[in-house]
C-alpha cells in the first residue's frame, strides 16, 4: 500500500496546525484505522507528529493488525501507534489512558447489505453500543462518530441539498436500509449517552469521498469509474446517469473530522462532504476527460441502479459554525486522484 501524496498531506497540516496543537500530547482510539477514512487519518497523525511534533499516540482496534501491518508498514510500525485486537462489537477495553475516540468502523459493503443485512445492523448498532461503554469506562474527552448521508433516506427531488434539519429516513420496512438504520440508531445511541451520561459525542454526517485508497471495486460509482478509466475500457453507467451527486478529497475531509472532533458542539450533527453537485454521467465524462478521452462513456438505462438517486448534502452548517470549507474541487480532486493511480500501477 503506497502512502497517499506528499502534496495532500501538506495540504492537510498547513490548514489544520490549530487542530494539531490542540492534540498534542494525547491519546486517541481509533475504529476503522484500517479503512479509507482510517487509512488518511492515520496518514495524518504520523505527518502531524513528524513535522509538527504533536506527539499524538494512537491506538487503533483491528480484527487482523498483522495483516495491515504487511499492507501498509510506513503506517502500521509507527513508534506512536499501537494495536488493539478485537472486534468493536465485543473489544476488551484496552487499559492505556484516551483522550478522544475515532469511531469509524462500519462495514459499507453494498454486498453485505444486501445479503446480510442482520450482521451489518448488528456490526453498526453493537459496535457502537460498545465503544460508548468504553467512552464511559474510561472518562474520555470526547466521541467522533462518523455517521452518513444515508440516515436522510431517499433525497426528495424537490430537495436540491440536504440539511441536517431534513427529517425524513429510510424505508424501514426494506432489508436495504439495514446500513441507513444501522446509522440512524448509532446516532441515538450517542444522543442518549451524551444526555444521561455526560459524554461529550460529536457526529459527522458523512457522504461521498473520491481520492487515493478508494476502493475500485466496489459499489462506489465514482471508484468504478476510475477503476474503468485507467485500465482503458469503456466507463459504464448503469442507468441514465441523471442522479445527483457530490465528492470531497479526503484531504479535506480529515480537515473536517477533526474539527468536528475539536470544534464542534455535542450531540449536533454536521454534514461533510462538498456540495458541488454533479450528475453521474457528468462525473463520468469528466474522468473520461482528465483521463485522455480514449475512454467512452456508455449509459445502459437497463441496467438500473437501485442505488442511483440524488445524494447531495448543505453544508451551511459546518461552514458557519465551524468555519470548514471545501478547498479542493472536483475537476482537482479527480485529476490527482487518477495521477496516484497511475503510479501505483507503475
Amino acid at each position: 500500500m503506497r502512502p497517499v501524496p506528499i502534496a495532500d498531506i501538506t495540504h492537510i497540516l498547513e490548514r489544520s496546525e490549530r487542530l494539531w496543537r490542540e492534540l498534542r500530547g494525547q491519546h486517541l482510539f481509533i475504529t476503522g484505522g484500517t479503512g479509507f477514512f482510517g487509512i488518511w487519518l492515520l496518514e495524518a497523525v504520523r505527518a502531524a507528529n513528524e513535522r509538527l511534533r504533536s506527539r499524538i499516540s494512537t491506538t487503533v482496534l483491528s480484527r487482523d493488525p498483522a495483516a495491515f501491518v504487511q499492507q501498509a508498514p510506513h503506517l502500521a510500525n509507527q513508534p506512536a501507534l499501537h494495536w488493539h485486537r478485537g472486534d468493536v462489537r465485543n473489544f476488551a477495553f484496552p487499559q492505556a489512558r484516551c483522550d478522544h475516540i475515532i469511531h469509524a468502523a462500519t462495514e459499507s459493503s453494498a454486498a453485505l447489505n444486501a445479503s446480510r443485512p442482520d450482521i451489518m445492523l448488528d456490526a453498526i448498532v453493537n459496535g457502537t453500543k460498545r465503544v460508548l461503554e468504553f467512552a464511559q469506562s474510561s472518562a474520555v474527552t470526547s466521541v467522533l462518530l462518523t455517521s452518513s448521508g444515508a440516515v436522510y433516506g431517499r433525497q426528495p427531488e424537490q430537495l436540491s441539498r440536504i440539511p441536517e434539519s431534513f427529517a425524513g429516513g429510510p424505508d424501514i420496512n426494506s432489508s436495504d436500509s439495514a446500513y441507513a438504520e444501522g446509522k440512524r440508531m448509532a446516532e441515538l445511541l450517542c444522543a442518549i449517552t451524551g444526555e444521561q451520561r455526560g459524554v461529550s459525542i460529536k457526529i459527522a454526517r458523512c457522504f461521498s469521498f473520491v481520492g487515493p485508497h478508494l476502493p475500485l471495486d466496489a459499489h462506489f460509482a465514482a471508484g468504478n469509474f476510475l477503476r474503468d478509466s485507467i485500465a482503458g475500457r469503456p466507463i459504464i453507467i448503469n442507468g441514465d446517469g441523471t442522479p445527483r451527486r457530490s465528492y470531497m478529497h479526503p484531504a479535506d475531509l480529515v480537515i473536517w473530522l477533526l474539527t468536528i472532533l475539536c470544534d464542534g458542539q455535542s450531540s449536533r450533527p454536521y454534514n461533510v462532504g462538498s456540495d458541488e453537485e454533479v450528475s453521474i454521467f457528468d462525473l463520468a465524462s469528466r474522468i473520461a476527460a482528465l483521463s485522455g478521452g480514449n475512454c467512452p462513456v456508455v449509459i445502459r438505462r437497463e441496467l438500473s441502479d437501485r442505488s442511483a438517486q440524488d445524494y447531495v448534502p448543505q453544508t451551511e452548517r459546518a461552514r458557519h459554525e465551524l468555519g470548514l470549507e471545501t478547498t479542493i474541487d472536483l475537476n482537482q480532486t479527480l485529476r490527482r486522484t487518477l495521477i496516484w493511480l497511475k503510479e501505483e500501477r507503475e
